[in-house]
């Protein structure tokens, strides 16, 4: 593929999460083809990383390290971002917390309260703070990172599944109210059984090989953003 051939040559992407797993893998991906990455964790060093890996292999990124549960680094780095780009053409919503895996009457409520904080309403308020830049870019696209547990109820997963019960339904609204201007497409993406440091912490007997990587997630997800899907559609990674 020759630099003129690049599918996302001229874009600008907003990846959460990205200093591993599926995040990382996503910002990655998304520079390979060529979009110009901004990657967010609050680790500073493993961004850094991905950074290095990302121009090595000719792509170009931009990291802004941050806690996403903090409503005003946010603000912040929406106003970065539109003063630097002044648009936003692609933002993955990946960061999320998994909390303790426990019966829902035994779950610790200030936990709960951090697992929503992360999945829930840091999602919010990236969709407030870049909603104006979304909208200014000539298409965009929202994916968003869910789990199967936010559409099936499995015992003890009742924490993080009603998180991300809400953050569906959060993404699907969005979707909603968006789809009239056929400008901003929202997607929902269901990585199933992926070899995650989160996946690790709920299934710690588990043979790490015996799941698909990060990269088939993301290889699907860019595959999302070039194909012709539905705004409000959700897609599950087989694998």
């Amino acid at each position: 593929m020759t630099e003129s051939a690049k599918p996302f040559d001229g874009k600008l992407a907003l990846v959460t999460g990205a200093s591993r797993g599926i995040g990382a893998a996503t910002a990655e991906a998304l520079a390979a083809v060529g979009a110009h990455v901004i990657l967010t964790a609050r680790t500073a060093q493993a961004l850094e990383q991905i950074e290095e890996r990302i121009h090595a292999s000719g792509g170009t990124a931009t990291i802004a390290p941050m806690d996403l549960t903090d409503a005003e680094n946010i603000q912040k780095l929406a106003q970065a971002v539109a003063e630097r780009w002044g648009s936003l053409d692609i933002m993955v919503l990946n960061a999320a917390m998994l909390g303790s895996l426990s019966p829902v009457e035994h779950l610790d409520p200030k936990e709960l309260e951090r697992v929503f904080k992360l999945n829930v309403f840091a999602s919010q308020a990236m969709i407030a703070a870049f909603d104006p830049l979304l909208r200014r870019a000539e298409k965009a696209d929202v994916i968003g990172i869910t789990s199967s547990v936010g559409e099936e109820p499995r015992a003890f997963w009742g924490g993080y599944g009603a998180s991300k019960a809400a953050f569906d339904t959060l993404l699907g609204a969005y979707a909603d109210e968006t789809a009239h201007a056929g400008r901003l497409r929202v997607q929902i993406i269901d990585p199933g059984a992926t070899r995650t440091r989160m996946r690790q912490l709920a299934f710690p007997g588990e043979e790490p090989e015996s799941v698909k990587p990060p990269e088939a997630v993301a290889s699907a997800i860019v595959e999302r953003l070039q194909d012709a899907g539905e705004t409000g559609s959700r897609h599950r990674v087989e694998g």
